[in-house]
């Protein structure tokens, strides 16, 4: 839940930013999304936009991102935007981030044609999600090592990662609420760290938390591998065809 002043500052923010690229979804990333915002976490806003066609058709096409990064009224905003081929093609390619961005549940900005897009992107989930989020936690288990094994953030975005994974190859849905989550891949104990990080976004874990849970994250790892194993999803993308048949109309139409 955002406060009123992030609530406002939100809406002023993609007031602005819609005034310069039309966006087809505005996802709500991070903690927010996570399941353990604090006070102090900042409103990580991923988009993606659609630029004209013309514009893309000219001798300088436009810049495929936008970046801002500030803090307004005590809110700090990170906002990106990618551009629309882009992103479909990094999903095909098994972009985790990008795929968030479609199918996540907290979205302040939808176009109309995100409907028709979304079971478009539904049908091309692949195993090679694997990889993405695989590395993804990787990375996040090296930042907590680098912090000591202190940082509850970086402890839960390691499991967060891991079971969002586990979670897709095995059914083929996505979640990244970590919370609902941990109940069933066996990580109730998890909730403690939840619980720890939502009093800060620098908590640290006491010292023999942190001690036991350097012993547990590797089951994490075991069952996201284990599901790629047993995954229900196919190997490749199925309907890759469709989905720029979909992106070519929409050009077209702009």
């Amino acid at each position: 839940m955002l406060t009123e002043t992030q609530s406002r500052v939100m809406k002023a923010v993609l007031d602005d930013e819609a005034a310069r690229r039309t966006h087809l979804v505005v996802s709500l990333s991070g903690a927010h999304a996570y399941g353990f915002p604090s006070p102090d976490s900042d409103l990580d806003l991923k988009a993606i936009h659609v630029a004209p066609t013309r514009a893309l058709l000219g001798l300088e096409p436009p810049h495929p991102t936008a970046n801002r990064l500030e803090v307004i009224d005590g809110v700090e905003i990170d906002y990106t935007s990618n551009e629309l081929g882009p992103v479909l093609a990094g999903i095909l390619l098994g972009n985790g981030n990008y795929l968030e961005r479609v199918l996540g549940h907290l979205q302040p900005v939808t176009h109309p044609h995100l409907e028709r897009l979304r079971p478009l992107v539904q049908a091309n989930l692949s195993q090679r999600l694997h990889r993405h989020y695989r590395g993804f936690a990787q990375s996040q288990l090296h930042e907590w090592e680098k912090s000591g094994f202190g940082s509850a953030k970086k402890l839960l975005y390691v499991l967060r990662t891991t079971l969002t994974g586990t979670h897709l190859l095995k059914t083929g849905e996505l979640q990244t609420d970590v919370t609902r989550l941990l109940g069933a891949y066996g990580f109730e104990e998890a909730m403690e760290l939840v619980e720890q990080k939502k009093r800060g976004e620098l908590a640290a874990l006491p010292p023999a938390m942190s001690e036991r849970w350097r012993e547990k994250t590797s089951r994490a790892f075991i069952l996201l591998d284990q599901a790629l194993a047993g995954s229900t999803l196919p190997a490749e993308p199925a309907t890759p065809a469709e989905l720029e048949a979909w992106l070519v109309d929409l050009r077209l139409q702009r």
